[in-house]
C-alpha cells in the first residue's frame, strides 16, 4: 500500500520504530506491572518531538500530517499501547483548542503542550454520561469575569497529571436555555481537584481517574470558542482523534501477530516447528488478513483529514470499530498459538490482550460507532 507522507516523517518514523525497539519494549511489561505513569517515557517522546508532532509550526510543533501520526501511534503500540497512548491524549485534550480557540488562547497553551513541558487532558465522561453525553451535569455558572465550575468528571485519561484540562460543562443563557460549552480549565485553580483515581485491566499505566470541581473559578478568557459551542466541539474532536486509537489497536495487533509468528516457528511440537501445522497457518493467515484490512481502513482516514475532506465521521468510526474488533481477535488467537505460555505474564500477549479491549470502549463504544455508520447510510 502507497503511503503519502514526507520524507522528514520518513525518517522520524524510522526514529520511532527504532525507538519503540530499543527503549520502549524493554519497558512495556514493568509499566504495566506497576501500574505507574511513565514519566520517563513521556520525556522520551518529548525529547524527540514525537509529543510535537500533532501541533503546528507557528505555535513550536511539528505540524505532522495526520497520517504520520497514526502511523507513529501504531509504531509505538505495538511495543506499548500506554507509551502510545501518551500521543493519543495529547492530542486529544489540545485538540479543542486548535480547532475552535482564539490566537491569544494557543498563544498561552500550545507551546508549551507541544514540547511536552505540559500534559493535556479531555474531560467529557461523568459517572451518568459516558455514551449518553446529553446526560451531562457538570455546571458552569458566569459571575462578572469568571466562570465557576461544579461537577465530577470520571473516566479521564491524564487525571491529576494534565496541566491543562479541557472541559465540557452545561451553561445557561439569560433565556435560561441550556447548553454544552467548553473551559481550559489549569491544574492549578482553586477548587480544582483529582479525584479517585481508577485500577484498571490494560493500558495500567496510564493514569485514569476522576476531576473534581467545587465552585472553581476560571477567568472568563478560558472559555473555548463561544457559549453553547461546546458539543459541536466535543464532535469534531472525536472525529479527528478517533482514527489515533484504531492506529492503536491495529499496533497492538500487528505487535500480538508479530510475537506469534516469531514463537510459532520457535515451538517445536510432534518433532517440528508448530508453524509447520496448517491449523496454526490458517489462523495465522487469518490474523494476517484482518490485520491488513484494520491498516487500510485507518491509514485512509488519515489520508482523508491530509485532503482536508470535510467530513469523515463514518470512515472514522469504521476505522475505530473494526481496527478495534480485530485487535481482540487477533490478541486473542496469539494467546492461542502460545498456549499455555500466552496466559503467562512472562510473555507480551496477554497483557496486548488486556490493552485491546478498552479501544472498543473509550472515544465512543464500538456500539455507539456502529450507530454513527448506520446514521450515514440513511442520509
Amino acid at each position: 500500500m502507497a503511503v503519502e507522507i514526507s520524507a522528514d516523517e520518513k525518517m522520524m518514523l524510522d526514529m520511532v520504530r527504532e525507538l519503540a525497539h530499543d527503549k520502549v519494549a524493554p519497558r512495556a511489561a514493568e509499566i504495566d506491572a506497576k501500574g505507574e505513569f511513565p514519566w520517563d517515557m513521556k520525556e522520551l517522546l518529548a525529547k524527540q518531538d514525537i509529543l510535537a508532532m500533532p501541533f503546528p509550526e507557528e505555535y513550536g510543533g511539528l505540524g505532522s500530517s495526520e497520517l504520520s501520526i497514526l502511523m507513529t501511534i501504531e509504531e509505538l503500540s505495538k511495543s506499548c499501547a500506554t507509551t502510545a497512548l501518551l500521543l493519543c491524549v495529547q492530542q486529544l485534550g489540545s485538540l479543542p483548542i486548535l480547532l475552535a480557540g482564539n490566537d491569544e488562547q494557543k498563544q498561552r497553551f500550545i507551546p508549551r503542550l507541544a514540547t511536552g513541558e505540559w500534559l493535556a487532558a479531555f474531560a467529557l465522561t461523568e459517572p451518568g454520561s459516558g455514551s449518553d453525553a446529553g446526560a451531562m451535569r457538570t455546571r458552569a455558572e458566569r459571575r462578572g469575569d469568571t466562570w465557576v465550575l461544579n461537577g465530577l468528571k470520571h473516566f479521564i485519561t491524564n487525571a491529576g497529571i494534565a496541566h491543562i484540562n479541557t472541559v465540557f460543562a452545561i451553561t445557561e443563557d439569560e433565556h435560561g436555555k441550556r447548553s454544552t460549552s467548553l473551559f481550559v480549565v489549569e491544574a492549578d485553580r482553586p477548587g480544582f481537584r483529582m479525584g479517585k483515581i481508577e485500577n484498571k485491566m490494560g493500558i495500567r499505566g496510564s493514569q485514569t481517574g476522576e476531576l473534581v470541581f467545587e465552585d472553581c473559578v476560571i477567568p472568563a478568557e478560558n472559555l473555548i470558542g463561544k457559549v453553547g459551542d461546546g458539543f459541536k466541539i466535543a464532535l469534531a474532536t472525536l472525529d479527528r482523534t478517533r482514527p489515533g486509537i484504531a492506529a492503536q489497536a491495529l499496533g497492538i495487533a500487528q505487535g500480538a501477530l508479530d510475537f506469534a509468528v516469531q514463537y510459532a516457528k520457535e515451538r517445536v511440537q510432534f518433532g517440528k516447528p508448530i508453524i509447520e501445522n496448517q491449523a496454526i497457518q490458517f489462523m495465522l493467515a487469518d490474523m494476517d488478513i484482518k490485520v491488513e484490512a484494520a491498516r487500510r481502513l485507518v491509514y485512509h482516514v488519515g489520508e482523508l483529514m491530509d485532503a482536508g475532506v470535510s467530513r469523515f465521521t463514518r470512515e472514522s468510526a469504521i476505522a475505530k470499530t473494526y481496527a478495534s474488533d480485530i485487535a481482540m481477535e487477533v490478541t486473542n488467537d496469539a494467546l492461542q498459538i502460545l498456549g499455555g505460555y500466552g496466559y503467562m505474564k512472562e510473555f507480551p500477549v496477554e497483557r496486548m490482550m488486556r490493552d485491546a479491549k478498552i479501544c472498543q470502549i473509550y472515544e465512543g463504544t464500538n456500539q455507539i460507532q456502529r450507530m454513527v455508520i448506520a446514521r450515514a447510510l440513511t442520509k
